[in-house]
């Protein structure tokens, strides 16, 4: 079985992080003795998931130099530097399809962490594969409702999307160049029947703020 390519979202500049983010790229700032971003290689390596691209915008450099090829990490790493301008999560999405190529990819937010095992399959019909999680506290309304398999925009109880997900090229073939988030591509596509997803009630954890990435570090010590 052919393996998805994965992207890994890390061109964000994390503001709730701050002054942490000042000077280190949020995806290197560690839990449990390592930079989240290298727990998610570290999975993706042993799921057989080698081909990553990640995005780089904010102190783009910093994660260049401390990742390298991915090599040591048992991935092939392919960077794509977005500028100075991040193109939020459709639009980098949309910038990276030539390398991702056209059959179904694996897209994971490198500020999360997570013990999921990461979905490598479409099915026919569906243009995306959506992980949902319990509601955090700070997002109780959650995104989405599930039932048998198939998102909906209602229903209860609601989940929110984890920020990893399994997409069709076709999702975001027809966006134009530029500056697109997530949340408008996925409602057009829940509109026509197309996301299908699946409930995660394991470990995860959207490290947004110092205080979570502090307790996070005190879970996995």
């Amino acid at each position: 079985m052919t393996r998805p390519r994965v992207m890994l979202l890390a061109a964000g500049r994390g503001e709730r992080m701050r002054p942490l983010t000042d000077r280190i790229p949020k995806p290197l700032l560690e839990v449990g003795g390592k930079p989240l971003i290298v727990w998610h290689l570290e999975r993706l390596a042993a799921q057989g998931l080698r081909d990553i691209v990640i995005n780089l915008s904010w102190l783009g450099g910093r994660l260049r130099e401390a990742l390298g090829d991915g090599g040591r990490h048992g991935v092939r790493i392919h960077w794509i530097d977005e500028g100075p301008e991040p193109l939020e999560t459709a639009g980098g999405i949309r910038n990276a399809l030539p390398w991702l190529g056209a059959s179904p990819f694996l897209v994971v937010n490198a500020d999360v962490y997570t013990e999921v095992l990461f979905p490598t399959s479409l099915t026919p019909g569906r243009l995306a594969h959506l992980v949902l999680v319990p509601n955090p506290d700070q997002h109780p309304r959650g995104d989405f409702g599930l039932e048998c398999g198939e998102l909906r925009f209602t229903g209860a109880p609601r989940y929110t999307y984890s920020g990893i997900g399994l997409y069709s090229p076709a999702l975001f073939q027809s966006l134009t160049p530029g500056r697109r988030p997530l949340r408008p591509v996925l409602d057009r596509a829940l509109h026509g029947g197309w996301l299908q997803g699946s409930l995660w009630q394991g470990l995860w954890v959207d490290v947004g703020t110092p205080d979570r990435l502090q307790a996070l570090d005190r879970r996995l010590a």
